[in-house]
């Protein structure tokens, strides 16, 4: 088996990190579990073309006595008992990782997929921040001469490290003249590099994994944990996932996740803004009876959503696993005191809310925000390190329950379609000018939200919606014209003649092409981006 890279440019910490050894260790990866990743992601394919001609979903009967039986996932080591707030954030640049690490938050997740833009120069940075991290040496001194360390009066967050997903691949690094896959070696590098001394230290290695759509894609990750802890000389067991419950498929199938993973399992978490992308995806084309609302409009208290978060509870607490909470997507602007003061009362009130249903702990997007879920936390924590003990057996969660989309409440209306194309646009331009997460209009977005946005306006041209403001059908027609407006709106917003031309209009043209193609649906906005990503 061939493996070679491709440095498009020079970056710092390449050669601490593409190391031979490095190197050959990916290219195992890739010769013993490939072939079983390319098998499951054409299972994905079959799944949801199932699921959309029936319209339906329901739990698997193959594995109705995994859910039916009494057994658990290991015990949960030490150093991840308290995950009552865990900040979010890409390894890169090194001054984001440093201000995360400082944030006073139990668990820093470190996150390699939605909120890292996988340019060449993002993969080495991202690698070389946590290779310096893990070993407590991280700093960064700014072109001003600002200098920022590793705080050592606290506590640092214990790393949780998000790999891409299955289905992203590294054009960088191929495998027999083949892209590598992305999370192969996003997970390849970092443990290879980090997981002894992680480990000696009782800290990891440790992984959030995302985007899974079935058990057999969590019994992989299980299989790919224990050769590497083999291949390493790490004890069996000392890695330990969490896997975000964000598709459609695998809200069906938490208990059989839980159980392909049992000896590496740390918990679920609810990966809310994914989660409502795949619902859309997979039945975009399944009839009104799944068109959600305008996006602002589809809230935690939605009664599907509350099924989906209240089952994920339950689920893992009855299997001694953490119920992680998601993402509230304000965030606080200095700049604007009103806007931040509403901000944080609606994050509040959305950690209150999952910390009164049974979370163990929250995501915040913003080092502002860790104190606050914190607080929230504590009211009901006191001074226990998580609520595993609190069963939830009131919950009776039903398939219908979980796809009763047509009980939401909410509108689709015209300024709904325009923000989502604004938003659409604008975070694909970021990307592709190598930042993964941005804040628009004091809402944090990220890869997922971008997908709602697009996917939305696909699934109300599909069905011809009527907006509820202006009384206008939504058609291919009339979303190129709000399209064009609001890039126009963008070029004036942005006031940067070089930014606009080199990455908001090859990222309008890729919105153009996703969200008026009624033929065909890409899965991800950020397979054809990647293809001009340098």
């Amino acid at each position: 088996m061939s493996i070679s890279v491709s440095k498009p440019y020079e970056v710092e910490g390449t050669d601490l990190i593409i190391t031979d050894e490095a190197l050959q260790f990916i290219a195992e990866l890739h010769a013993k579990f490939a072939g079983t990743r390319d098998e499951l992601l054409q299972n994905r394919r079959t799944a949801q073309a199932q699921a959309a001609k029936a319209a339906a979903m329901d739990f698997p009967a193959e594995t109705a006595e995994v859910r039916s039986g009494d057994w658990t996932v290991a015990e949960q080591p030490p150093s991840l008992a308290d995950r009552r707030v865990e900040v979010t954030g890409p390894p890169a640049p090194a001054k984001m990782a440093i201000n995360a690490l400082n944030s006073g938050a139990k668990v820093w997740l470190a996150c390699l997929e939605d909120a890292l833009s996988p340019s060449w120069r993002n993969l080495i940075d991202a690698q070389k921040n946590l290779y310096e991290a893990s070993r407590g040496t991280l700093e960064f001194t700014s072109p001003e001469g600002k200098e920022y360390k590793l705080r050592d009066d606290i506590t640092l967050p214990v790393m949780v490290i998000r790999p891409r997903g299955w289905h992203l691949p590294e054009k960088h690094i191929e495998i027999n003249g083949e892209p590598a896959i992305g999370s192969l070696v996003d997970f390849g590098l970092h443990f290879f590099h980090n997981a002894k001394v992680l480990s000696e230290k009782g800290i990891g290695p440790f992984y959030y994994l995302a985007k899974l759509e079935h058990y057999l894609e969590a019994r992989l990750w299980n299989e790919i944990f224990s050769f590497a802890e083999e291949k390493l000389g790490i004890p069996h067991g000392t890695v330990r996932a969490t896997v975000l419950i964000e598709t459609i498929p695998a809200a069906f199938q938490m208990d059989e996740i839980l159980y392909e993973l049992r000896d590496h399992a740390s918990g679920l978490n609810a990966g809310r803004w994914d989660y409502l992308f795949s619902l859309i995806k997979y039945f975009r084309a399944s009839g009104e009876q799944f068109v959600l609302p305008d996006r602002a409009q589809v809230g935690m208290t939605q009664p599907f959503m509350r099924a989906y978060t209240e089952l994920l509870v339950k689920t893992c607490h009855r299997r001694e696993a953490f119920a992680m909470g998601g993402m509230a997507a304000f965030i606080p602007n200095r700049r604007e005191p009103e806007v931040t003061a509403k901000a944080i009362e609606k994050v509040r009130e959305d950690k209150s809310r999952e910390a009164n249903d049974g979370y163990d702990g929250s995501w915040v997007a913003h080092p502002d925000l860790v104190d606050l879920c914190a607080e929230e936390f504590t009211k009901v924590l006191g001074e226990n390190p998580n609520q595993i003990s609190r069963k939830r057996d009131d919950v009776n969660v039903t398939a219908a329950d979980l796809l009763n989309v047509a009980a939401a409440e909410g509108e689709v209306t015209e300024a709904g379609v325009r923000t989502n194309l604004y938003v659409a646009v604008y975070y694909t331009a970021i990307w592709l000018s190598g930042n993964g997460a941005v804040a628009i209009h004091n809402l944090m977005e990220d890869a997922a939200t971008a997908e709602i946005s697009r996917s939305q306006v696909w699934q109300w041209i599909h069905n011809g919606i009527i907006t509820a403001d202006t009384g206008a059908q939504i058609t291919t027609g009339l979303v190129d014209k709000l399209l064009g407006e609001e890039v126009e709106r963008l070029k004036t917003d942005i006031n940067d003649d070089d930014a606009f031309s080199k990455y908001f209009e090859p990222a309008a043209a890729i919105i153009r092409d996703l969200v008026l193609d009624t033929e065909h649906y890409e899965d991800f906005l950020t397979q054809p981006a990647y293809k001009i990503l340098h």
